[in-house]
């Protein structure tokens, strides 16, 4: 069977599609949300007396910590629940604390501690998004389509950076530090709930969707080693402890924990590099970050593709899934010469646009990367447990992320007066990142070998 775009009855059989496209917002949202905190960096770590809050880079290090934490420990705990509850429900409660906790950081002062609480209370919302979409692709696309899938929906993360890119500045400026900041949690924190209207409307398991032909559930289930699923959508949580026994788990935990940080790294620290390597006001590093972004945004829908192009060349689905991975690998090498690019005195005006386009790359191997690697866990796990492992993948990555965080801000606290020195050492870790992780999955799993005993 092919991917025809219509039955024999003359109706659509690409609802899929639409479904990926909800994704695709309500990951957008997701990211606009939590994005927001890296552009008003500067306006914390102002002096007080200056109208800032006076934070240390080491403190907004603890803020970004704080929320990769929680976020890293709840995403295990929403994996089960969304295995257990459904997507529907799961990603709709996730997206309602997330955007209720995001909107309340407008109203905790200044204090760190403050800012810590609801940071850390937005992470437990924003836990679920990446174990239910990650479980919705795997109930509607077949093996074939899914890091194609994974790749646009993920996108949303770069488009939601772009849209707080534009946005955030926009609110300090228009409204002046004092009130922007608040506004500018309280809009992005609001927004979120017109997308609740779509998903209820639009979403169900494909079983249970009347959109849906039987031509196109056929096509779904294309690719299928397993039984065929349920029309609940394979709910029903499987045991963490089962699933720590077997190596094609440890494989996605590693691949995560050593590459997701690198990812938090680009979000949270990129408006504070171009501040400080290229002495940037806040209004002119938002064209250099939304092009970052826009460019990730290619890597994401492409390097989701290359896997099918090479299965339709007659690969199999995960000898094709780590030839991608490994050719994506090799693309953030060029991250090592980002400071020799940066370099103002050997490249005058063009060394910005030279030190962008290296991190342009890094960050687009980067979304390549992980829309392949998501695609891992339904390529060996059945879909009943898809939430979970990606929840404890998740976890681990976020584990990463809080070492990547608590590492950046130490180092450009230490390297204060030379912080190139401190982001050379952090672009050295973003380059070598994935050739090691993309190494220790080869090893623990070779060969395919899906899951079919839970």
């Amino acid at each position: 069977m092919t991917s025809q775009t219509t039955a024999d009855d003359g109706k659509s059989i690409n609802y899929r599609w639409v479904i990926c496209g909800l994704l695709f917002f309500a990951t957008t949202f997701n990211y606009l949300d939590r994005q927001v905190i890296s552009y008003l960096k500067q306006f914390f770590c102002t002096p007080v007396e200056q109208g800032g809050f006076g934070w240390t880079n080491t403190d907004f290090s603890y803020l970004t910590s704080f929320f990769t934490g929680f976020y890293a420990g709840m995403t295990l705990l929403m994996g089960w629940v969304i295995d257990k509850i459904g997507t529907k429900l799961g990603l709709a409660l996730s997206l309602v604390v997330w955007s209720l906790c995001g909107a309340a950081n407008a109203f905790v002062g200044q204090a760190v501690t403050m800012h810590l609480v609801i940071r850390s209370a937005f992470a437990v919302g924003e836990a679920g998004n990446f174990p239910a979409s990650i479980k919705t692709v795997a109930e509607w696309f077949p093996k074939r389509e899914r890091a194609l899938a994974t790749g646009i929906f993920n996108s949303g993360s770069n488009f939601g950076a772009m849209v707080a890119a534009l946005f955030v500045p926009w609110c300090m400026i228009y409204f002046g530090d004092q009130l922007g900041w608040k506004l500018a949690f309280i809009f992005t924190g609001a927004s979120g709930f017109l997308w609740l209207i779509f998903w209820f409307w639009l979403y169900d398991t494909p079983h249970k969707q009347r959109r849906v032909t039987k031509a196109e559930l056929d096509y779904i289930h294309i690719d299928d080693e397993f039984a065929v699923s349920t029309a609940d959508g394979d709910k029903g949580a499987v045991s963490w402890w089962r699933l720590f026994g077997y190596r094609q788990a440890w494989a996605f935990v590693f691949g995560k924990f050593m590459t997701d940080g690198i990812w938090w790294f680009y979000l949270f620290w990129l408006p504070d590099y171009l501040i400080k390597q290229f002495h940037m006001t806040k209004t002119q590093i938002i064209m250099p970050t939304f092009i970052v972004y826009g460019v990730a945004i290619i890597g994401s829908v492409y390097g989701g593709s290359i896997p099918m192009t090479l299965i339709k060349k007659g690969m199999q689905v995960y000898k094709a899934r780590m030839t991608a991975m490994f050719l994506i690998a090799v693309a953030p090498l060029t991250v090592l010469s980002t400071q020799y690019f940066g370099n103002v005195d050997h490249f005058g005006k063009m060394a910005v646009v030279l030190a962008v386009a290296t991190i342009c790359i890094g960050t687009a191997a980067h979304q390549a990367w992980s829309a392949n690697l998501f695609t891992t866990v339904s390529d060996m796990f059945p879909k009943k447990a898809v939430g979970s492992v990606t929840g404890i993948g998740t976890t681990a990555g976020g584990i990463g992320g809080v070492i990547i965080q608590l590492l950046a801000g130490r180092l450009t606290d230490a390297f204060k007066q030379t912080p190139q020195i401190a982001y050379l050492i952090m672009f050295t870790i973003c380059a070598l990142s994935y050739l090691m992780a993309w190494s220790i999955m080869k090893i623990l799993v070779p060969r395919h070998k899906p899951i079919t005993d839970l």
